[in-house]
């Protein structure tokens, strides 16, 4: 679990520093730090992930930062490296469960306000193909409340 200290502030009063960022309130937090019984396919200092409790297909797993970071929509360029690091955690967990076909593979956000966990969150969904009809409206790419993970690097990359 994430650990904080108080340290003094100039003017005096005590103010409240995260050394590591953690919600008490997220789901995800909970599960990253082991406080719910899920299983971790995957666990650094970065990244974690986990399956889907409501998989849209036959692989489903969501990639989460280990530290609480807000939603896509708070993301800065800064950020860029993280995302990545999301993909690339993304790939490697698909790649342990035997899948090699990265052409149907669907990587992506919902957009706010059509998340339902503000943790940061990147949807592994493979093979996109065998997707049913609510998933690939739910995943649907172009849409107002999904974005690809390239479609988010590109954005955060044309921020000032």
């Amino acid at each position: 679990m994430a650990s904080s200290e108080n340290i003094p502030a100039t003017d005096g009063e005590s103010v409240q520093k995260e050394q590591d960022s953690y919600d008490k309130k997220c789901i995800f937090c909970k599960i990253v730090n082991g406080e719910m019984d899920t299983e971790l396919l995957h666990s650094d200092e970065d990244t974690s992930c986990f399956r889907d409790i409501k998989p849209g297909a036959p692989h489903h797993y969501l990639v989460v930062p280990t530290k609480h970071v807000g939603n896509c929509k708070s993301l800065r360029k800064e950020h860029v490296p993280l995302v990545e690091k999301l993909l690339e955690t993304g790939k490697a967990v698909l790649q342990k469960n035997n899948v090699t076909d990265l052409n149907d593979v669907r990587f992506g956000f919902h957009w706010p306000p059509f998340h339902s966990v503000t943790h940061l969150h990147l949807h592994v969904l493979a093979p996109a193909s065998q997707m049913g009809f609510i998933s690939r409206f739910i995943y649907r790419l172009d849409s107002y409340w999904f974005v690809t993970a390239d479609q988010l690097i590109q954005r955060l990359n044309s921020m000032d």
